[in-house]
């Protein structure tokens, strides 16, 4: 089981995730929300405009997250090498995790990060989070704001959601959960780790004839959602990886009979 790490600590796995930003402005406010709240690595994902003047004067005091961000070209590319990703989004969707409130989303992202990097993935300014970026997550938070007026700034939103990291990560171990380690738990897999048992999961459910690729209707997004609920561990993508090839192996035994 690993040692638990010290709040400023917890704080550094987190990854801000800004998802196809459209006003350098928000980007340069995110910067300053972030190292307000003891936050620094900020991630752009295919910003339209970066770096700019406005992100540095908006970013007044906090310059050097700014400058230190790492520019993405997917949402995949920025997740690399996490093991939770928690999207956040305003919208109710039929598929892809189910949103909780933002103080109890963020208290399980810190969880998470007892153990591995983790992030808080924001989406685009006007029209928010897609639905693939959302089933990227593993789980999701919604802030809860006035019902008839939802609408809050990018940068806002991520000052809200990294105090809410901070006071969570100040009162742990009170607030956070016990990740329920067993003596045969092995570490949570990455989003890597688990995008290549997607794809190979899709590849053999359209082999197979399981699945029309034509016509897919919402079985992968529905699988998604089982396995995300799931946390699946690095020796459980194994373990299934394995169970597809063998499934390959035996097909193709057939097929050359």
């Amino acid at each position: 089981m690993n040692q638990p790490i010290t709040p400023e600590e917890s704080l550094q796995r987190i990854r801000i995730v800004l998802s196809r930003p459209s006003h350098p402005g928000n980007i340069g406010a995110a910067a300053r929300a972030m190292k307000t709240m003891g936050l620094s690595r900020l991630y752009l994902v295919n910003p339209k405009s970066f770096p700019d003047p406005e992100a540095d004067a908006r970013a007044t005091g906090a310059v050097d997250v700014l400058h230190a961000a790492a520019v993405c070209a997917t949402l995949d590319e920025a997740l690399a090498g996490t093991i939770h990703a928690v999207a956040v989004s305003a919208r109710r969707r039929d598929l892809g995790p189910q949103p909780q409130p933002a103080r109890d989303g963020v208290a399980n992202l810190l969880g998470f990060a007892q153990q591995g990097e983790v992030a808080l993935v924001f989406g685009n300014e006007t029209t928010g989070l897609s639905n693939d970026e959302v089933q990227r997550c593993q789980s999701a938070v919604t802030i809860p704001t006035a019902p008839d007026f939802s609408s809050l700034n990018l940068g806002a939103a991520v000052q809200l959601l990294c105090y809410e990291a901070r006071m969570t990560a100040l009162a742990a171990p009170a607030v956070l959960g016990d990740p329920k380690v067993t003596p045969f738990t092995s570490p949570l897999a990455t989003l890597d780790e688990a995008e290549g048992f997607y794809a190979h999961l899709e590849t053999v459910m359209v082999e197979s004839g399981f699945m029309d690729p034509a016509k897919p209707k919402r079985l992968l997004p529905k699988l998604r959602r089982l396995f995300g609920r799931a946390g699946l561990e690095k020796d459980e993508v194994n373990i299934l990886r394995g169970i597809l090839t063998a499934t390959q192996l035996a097909e193709k035994r057939q097929k050359n009979r």
